[in-house]
């Protein structure tokens, strides 16, 4: 993590977990952290320093690198919030409750508290964003990875809360913000995103369990 504000309390914090695990849960935390809040000219300049390899989620690395090598905090502030905050309200609304039944605050989010607590996840008290929206749940699985919220949940547990939280809409989600009109640096992490929710659904639809 970054000097940004954190979305969920972090109790704990576990390192035994195999390296492939450890990178799956820095990408997650690190597209929670860009999501959450404009990000300041630190992470700007870690973001610039990222490299990437030839697979696709290697490539969209390395272009959103590029684009950060050339873009000041003030105007991706003004990005973020042309995309996220807006008069009344931004270009995107990234909350799985919009997206999966075109309201705010709909059962989607009453399913994912529920599921919060069976797993002590507890939202951070400066924090009032509902709980479903995008940087929440990215930082809520790198936590189930790792082990922030007790023990690292199992490749079974990290399945189910993805497929029911995260893969139904966060691909679209992510598609959407690639193509958005105000996206600059964030269409790149839209491209970052999408490739990486699909490899996740497709490492999960491979799992047993």
């Amino acid at each position: 993590m970054t000097g940004q504000e954190a979305a969920m309390e972090r109790p704990t914090v576990t390192n035994d977990i195999a390296e492939e695990d450890r990178l799956r849960a820095d990408l997650y935390d690190f597209l929670g952290v860009l999501l959450a809040a404009p990000p300041n000219q630190g992470l700007l300049d870690q973001t610039a320093r990222l490299s990437g390899d030839e697979t696709d989620l290697g490539t969209a690395i390395g272009a959103l690198s590029r684009i950060a090598q050339h873009t000041k905090a003030p105007a991706v502030e003004r990005e973020f919030n042309a995309l996220f905050i807006g008069l009344g309200r931004g270009e995107l609304l990234p909350y799985a409750s919009y997206y999966l039944t075109g309201f705010l605050n709909e059962k989607p989010l009453a399913a994912l508290r529920r599921d919060m607590a069976a797993r002590s996840m507890t939202r951070a008290e400066n924090v009032y964003e509902p709980e479903d929206n995008i940087a929440s749940l990215m930082e809520m699985m790198a936590g189930l990875i790792t082990g922030r919220f007790g023990a690292p949940a199992t490749l079974s547990d990290q399945k189910t809360f993805f497929n029911k939280h995260i893969g139904p809409w966060a691909g679209h989600f992510f598609t959407d913000l690639e193509a958005a009109r105000n996206s600059v640096l964030y269409a790149s992490v839209g491209a970052v995103g999408r490739v990486f929710m699909e490899i996740e659904a497709e490492g999960f639809r491979m799992s047993a369990g």
